[in-house]
């Protein structure tokens, strides 16, 4: 007689996962603690960041050289993340580090859509609910009624509030990153691809030059105010963009698709939670129920891209059976980590 055993989970995984989740959180809360503009803020991100996985690429001795079609998808995936961090980093000064990375994580819903448009692929029953409840919990998390989201009529002209710019950027970003995400996708299945550490530290560089490019374009200053800032501009490239991503590139394939995408919301949760300890957001309890239903609305959209059961039961692994631990979570399955 025969008994079947729930597969045990890597400890190490889901310690990679949630570890690259809490430093991510911080991302938000660098961006609003600094004194530069939001380009300069992303220029440094990606400048830092992009550095720090470049040593460790380095030191792992991994290929840096690529065919000339996947430096192309590489270089269209940076220009699309330097929007994508534009469109964040000015929604974090507008609407406040949480809600601005609550919804840059509807990008979970783009991606679904953008699958079941451009490659044919079916749109889960947990996507179509999480979709609609995604956008119940954003309307009680914002707090407002509706006439304070539409245009003010002025003498010169119709004036958008803050509530209304912060959204429309936040929703821009999530659409970037969905793009972003999509070519990410694409050069990781080229052939003479990079391995994803090259991969990412090649597109944050190219990201930083497109960034830089802006600023140049605009006429600003990549000048850093104070010592403070930049201190925190190199915690936010090193921290966030590079221990935080490599924590998540390699915890993610150690684990279950669903549980990964549960164990992930650890990042728009505490940028919520920061937001109110560091930054004294206004919450009553309907800004909370709303910031509890947009955050399960996207893990049931994470947890809807694999129709996995999110591992429930399952038991972290003993020594000697890793070999038994799944490996089924999706490259893509990354929340947004400007995310």
């Amino acid at each position: 007689m025969s008994t079947h055993r729930s597969p045990c989970l890597d400890a190490g995984g889901l310690l990679r996962v949630a570890g690259g989740g809490v430093l991510i959180s911080f991302s938000a809360v660098f961006v609003k603690l600094v004194h530069v503009g939001p380009s300069q803020s992303a220029f440094y991100r990606m400048f830092f960041g992009g550095l720090a996985l470049l040593c460790v690429a380095l030191a792992r001795r991994e290929r840096l050289r690529a065919r000339s079609g996947v430096w192309a998808v590489m270089v269209g995936a940076a220009v699309l993340f330097a929007l994508d961090l534009e469109c964040w980093h000015r929604g974090i000064l507008l609407i406040g580090p949480g809600l601005a990375t609550i919804i840059g994580n509807f990008q979970v819903f783009f991606i679904a859509i953008a699958g079941a448009l451009l490659l044919g692929e079916k749109l889960s029953a947990r996507h179509m609910a999480a979709i609609p409840l995604a956008l119940v919990g954003l309307w009680l998390l914002l707090g407002v009624s509706p006439a304070e989201l539409l245009p003010t009529s002025t003498a010169g002209g119709l004036v958008v509030g803050d509530s209304l710019a912060g959204v429309g950027y936040g929703f821009a970003t999530a659409l970037f990153y969905t793009g972003f995400i999509l070519l990410l996708r694409q050069s990781r299945g080229m052939a003479g691809m990079l391995s994803p550490v090259a991969n990412m530290a090649v597109i944050s560089l190219a990201c930083a030059a497109v960034s830089g490019a802006g600023i140049l374009a605009r006429g600003d200053s990549f000048a850093i105010a104070d010592a403070a800032s930049g201190g925190y501009l190199m915690a936010y490239g090193v921290l966030c963009q590079g221990v935080g991503w490599v924590l998540l590139s390699t915890g993610l394939p150690r684990l279950p698709a669903s549980l990964a995408g549960l164990v992930m919301l650890v990042q728009p949760a505490l940028s919520f939670v920061w937001d109110i300890l560091v930054f004294k957001r206004p919450t009553d309890g309907w800004g909370m129920a709303g910031a509890g239903i947009a955050l399960f609305a996207i893990w049931l959209g994470l947890s809807g891209a694999s129709g996995a059961s999110g591992g429930a039961g399952a038991r972290v692994c003993r020594p000697g059976e890793l070999e038994d631990a799944p490996n089924t979570a999706p490259p893509d399955a990354a929340p947004h980590e400007d995310e």
